[in-house]
C-alpha cells in the first residue's frame, strides 16, 4: 500500500484476536492524513468496529501498532489521548441541556469558566444551534441532538474525531440532510475524523477515502469514484453499489484489448489486463453504463437480447430487469431525461441491452 504523505494516524498491521478461532481484525494496516475524512466501510462483523475501539483505546491490539502524530496510541494513558468518540446513540446526558452536555468534558477537565464559556458558544454556533441552548435533549430533533453530540465531541478539540455510525439514528430524508452538513462542520475545525459505517452512500459522500472491509480484512483503499469505478474484487463490485457479475474465459489477449466469453454474451474490454488466454475471469458492469433499446445494436460484442421482466421507477431514474436466455438477469438503470417517452419499453417487451468496451471491470480475484 502506497504511503501517504505526512500519515497522521498510522495503523501498522494489526491484529485483534478474541480467541478460539475469532480474529475480528486481522493484519491491517492504514495510514490516514491530517485533516482527513477516513470511512471504515463493510458488512456486521468485518472488523470495522473492533478497529475503530482500538483506536478509541477501548480495545488493546494482540499485536500491531497504533501511532497518532508519531506517538504510540498503546503507551499513551486513556485521558491523555487526543481523542474523542461520537457514539450512534449519541449518549447525551437526559437530564442536562445541550449548553451542559457540550460543556460536559471541558468542566471535567477543570477548564476556567470564562474559556469554557467561550469555547461552548464557539461550538453552539459551529452547529447552529445557539437559540436551542437551554433546551433538553428530549426536545430536540433527531438531526439536532446529532449536531449536539458532535459539538461536545469537537469541544475538546481533539486531534483525532471518531465516529461510530454517525447518522445511523436518523431517517432517511434527513440522515442525507445531514451528511453534507456533518462534512462541512469537521472540515471547518480541521480535525482528522475516522468514520464507521456500513451505508455505502453515506461513506461516498462523507469520506474523502474509504477502506472496504472484510472478515477482517481491508480489500481495497480509494477515493470513492475508485472504489466504485475500479473494484479490485469481486466482494468490493458487488458490495458498493449495483451492479451485473457475469463469469467467463479470457479468448483474446491483447496489450490494449481483451475479449471474454460468458455464457450470455461475448465482452469486448477496451484495455489489456494481467491474464492468460483460458483463465477464468469475471466482469463486472455497472447497470447506469448498459442502455437498453428494442433495435438490435451493431457488432459481435458487448450486447445480449432478452426480455424485460420487472422495471421500478424511482422518478430521476428507472432500473429494469432484462431476463436473458440463460436464465439470469441482467439490472439496468436508465435516466428519465425526458417526461414523456414514445414507445417505452414495458413488462415482457424484448430489448437488446449493449455497452462501451470501457464500460467493463475485469476481475480476477
Amino acid at each position: 500500500m502506497s504511503a501517504i504523505p505526512q500519515a497522521f494516524l498510522q495503523i501498522q498491521d494489526v491484529v485483534k484476536d478474541f480467541g478460539g478461532g475469532a480474529v475480528a481484525v486481522n493484519h491491517v494496516s492504514l495510514e490516514i492524513a491530517k485533516g482527513e475524512i477516513f470511512a471504515l466501510l463493510g458488512s456486521s462483523g468485518c472488523g470495522k468496529t473492533t478497529l475503530l475501539r482500538m483506536l478509541a483505546g477501548f480495545e488493546t491490539p494482540t499485536s500491531g501498532r497504533i501511532l497518532l502524530n508519531g506517538q504510540d496510541l498503546a503507551k499513551m494513558p486513556p485521558y491523555e489521548c487526543p481523542i474523542n468518540m461520537m457514539f450512534q446513540s449519541y449518549a447525551l446526558f437526559p437530564h442536562l441541556t445541550v449548553w451542559e452536555n457540550i460543556a460536559f468534558g471541558l468542566r471535567r477537565e477543570g477548564m476556567a469558566k470564562d474559556k469554557m464559556v467561550e469555547r461552548v458558544e464557539t461550538m453552539l454556533k459551529l452547529v447552529q444551534l445557539g437559540k436551542y441552548a437551554q433546551r433538553k435533549p428530549h426536545q430536540l430533533s433527531g438531526g439536532q441532538q446529532q449536531r449536539v453530540a458532535l459539538a461536545r465531541s469537537l469541544a475538546k478539540r481533539p486531534q483525532l474525531l471518531l465516529l461510530d455510525e454517525p447518522l445511523g439514528a436518523l431517517d432517511k430524508k434527513l440522515r442525507e440532510e445531514t451528511q453534507i452538513e456533518l462534512v462541512n462542520i469537521i472540515e471547518e475545525v480541521g480535525v482528522t475524523c475516522v468514520m464507521v459505517t456500513h451505508d455505502q452512500e453515506e461513506a461516498m459522500t462523507m469520506a474523502s477515502r474509504i477502506a472496504v472491509m472484510s472478515e477482517g480484512r481491508v480489500l481495497q483503499v480509494g477515493a470513492p469514484s475508485e472504489i466504485y469505478e475500479t473494484p479490485a474484487t469481486r466482494f468490493v463490485a458487488d458490495f458498493i453499489g449495483n451492479v451485473n457479475l457475469m463469469d467467463g474465459r479470457l479468448t483474446e489477449d491483447h496489450p490494449d484489448r481483451v475479449v471474454i466469453d460468458c455464457e450470455d454474451c461475448s465482452h469486448l474490454v477496451g484495455h489489456g489486463i494481467t491474464g492468460t488466454e483460458g483463465m477464468a475471469v469475471s466482469v463486472a458492469v455497472r447497470p447506469e453504463k448498459i442502455r437498453l433499446a428494442r433495435d438490435e445494436p451493431a457488432g459481435p460484442h458487448n450486447r445480449v437480447q432478452g426480455t424485460v421482466q420487472d422495471l421500478s421507477y424511482f422518478g430521476s431514474f428507472t432500473v429494469y430487469h432484462l431476463k436473458l436466455q440463460s436464465g439470469r438477469t441482467l439490472k439496468i438503470s436508465q435516466s428519465n431525461v425526458d417526461r414523456h417517452r414514445d414507445n417505452e419499453l414495458t413488462w415482457g417487451d424484448a430489448a437488446w441491452a449493449s455497452w462501451t468496451p470501457s464500460a467493463q471491470v475485469v476481475l480476477t480475484q
